[in-house]
């Protein structure tokens, strides 16, 4: 199917935090909310379509010369733009919401290395203006691309992730296949039954009570998986800290606890990596075998910042996440010995899909994590998830840090928003498009 874009808009909600997310650039406390509406015409029909994304200015574009306001206000005059320029910057002629996707992703944030004049210039950003960040970049054009597949399946009345049946030339992706048509590579991929149930993901702050913070949600909400905050800096300190958790949450009766650990690029060098591995095996045997893999440890910039991850990556999983916005990236993983790829739904659809088939098809692990989505984000990655096979099912926080913002789609979608027996639920039929009317 070929779809052509008509017009786009953007509007922003202002989200608090009903508790601190501690990450290692410092503390969210409140965040927009973007939500993108397209209209898009496909085979004579047309239709509009939603996408949400918070814009996470701190995780994103840590720049500590600017303020969060600063920042914010410098990402929604960016989301401002996109919505005015996407027919253009989606390369003005009609194609696949996958190639479109993919072409608004190249003119946002590029093929690899730091963007060209003409790229900022289609970005919409004047010269004075604040440069974001790739992944900010990539942050900000995600709604659009959600809202993009959410029409084009609202048009045709299928699932978003049911438009890969027929080999549609995108060349956009397929040229990162061989040749060989991106449509059939993810065809290959997609679950033909999606999966219906995923563990719900808390997550652990550094300096969280364990008895009254992360104990509720066991009792409450039957967690049994859990992703840890660490700090990064001190190898021991972190070892000594997961084990505290694990422990703690054996004794708080899950039984066999899931684990991921993330310093959020903090960590120093692969050294340090396999240090506070070896400590976590040395000080708690279970503790290290609870531990399913760490997330990017060192710094985002891989290209500027290369470090060899064979000898972590003989020790547990180790999974490119802030460091992966485009195919460059994605090539060097392998040379530098990654495990494989933290996605996010945050980087864009379109992006986030090639670069699952892409890494499936090397055998490379994926997993899916989260950007606090929130309602429709939430939806998405739900519903990204229960396609493509994943290490984790999905990670999806916004009931433990921004609940108010699903109370748009409670009670109806309950079981998958306020996850029950540690389980977030998809229930009824698979919805059109990316949910963006459930």
């Amino acid at each position: 199917m070929i779809a052509r874009i008509g017009e786009a808009r953007v509007e922003f909600f202002h989200r608090p935090f009903v508790q601190p997310l501690i990450i290692s650039s410092g503390a969210i406390t409140e965040i927009t909310e973007a939500r993108a509406h397209v209209r898009v015409e496909v085979d004579g029909r047309e239709a509009w379509g939603r996408g949400a994304m918070y814009l996470s200015d701190l995780w994103a574009w840590p720049e500590p010369s600017l303020s969060h306001d600063q920042r914010d206000a410098v990402l929604r005059r960016l989301c401002l733009s996109i919505a005015r320029n996407l027919p253009d910057q989606c390369g003005g002629e009609a194609a696949h919401p996958l190639e479109l996707g993919m072409r608004l992703h190249h003119a946002l944030v590029g093929h690899g290395g730091p963007p060209s004049g003409s790229e900022r210039a289609d970005a919409g950003s004047a010269s004075a203006e604040p440069q974001p960040t790739a992944l900010a970049r990539a942050m900000c054009l995600s709604p659009f691309d959600a809202a993009i597949h959410d029409a084009v399946g609202a048009a045709l009345g299928v699932s978003a992730m049911a438009l890969y049946d027929d080999p549609v030339p995108m060349p956009e992706a397929d040229r990162l296949f061989g040749g060989e048509s991106a449509a059939r590579v993810i065809a290959a991929m997609l679950r033909s039954q999606p999966a219906r149930a995923f563990d719900a993901w808390l997550v652990v702050g550094e300096a969280d009570d364990l008895g009254s913070v992360v104990r509720p949600w066991i009792d409450e909400r039957g967690y049994r998986a859990f992703k840890l905050k660490i700090l990064g800096r001190d190898p021991k300190a972190d070892a000594e800290r997961t084990v505290e958790v694990f422990r703690a949450l054996r004794a708080f009766g899950v039984a066999r606890p899931r684990l991921t650990a993330d310093s959020n690029g903090a960590t120093p060098s692969p050294d340090a990596a396999v240090e506070y591995l070896e400590h976590v095996r040395d000080r708690d045997a279970d503790a290290f075998d609870a531990l399913e893999y760490i997330e990017q440890p060192t710094g985002r910039d891989i290209v500027a910042q290369p470090h060899d991850w064979r000898a972590v990556a003989a020790t547990k999983p180790v999974l490119l996440d802030e460091g992966l916005t485009d195919e460059a990236a994605m090539a060097l993983s392998v040379e530098q010995g990654w495990s494989g790829f933290a996605l996010k739904t945050c980087k864009g659809h379109s992006f986030a899909l090639t670069a699952a088939a892409w890494a499936h098809r090397r055998g490379m692990l994926v997993a899916l994590q989260d950007l606090t989505n929130p309602g429709l984000a939430a939806i998405h990655a739900g519903l990204f998830a229960a396609f493509v096979p994943t290490i984790n099912g999905v990670e999806l926080n916004s009931a433990q840090f921004t609940p108010a913002a699903n109370e748009e789609w409670l009670p109806r979608l309950a079981a998958f928003l306020e996850p029950r027996d540690g389980t977030h639920r998809l229930a009824g039929a698979i919805p059109d498009g990316l949910g963006g009317r459930w």
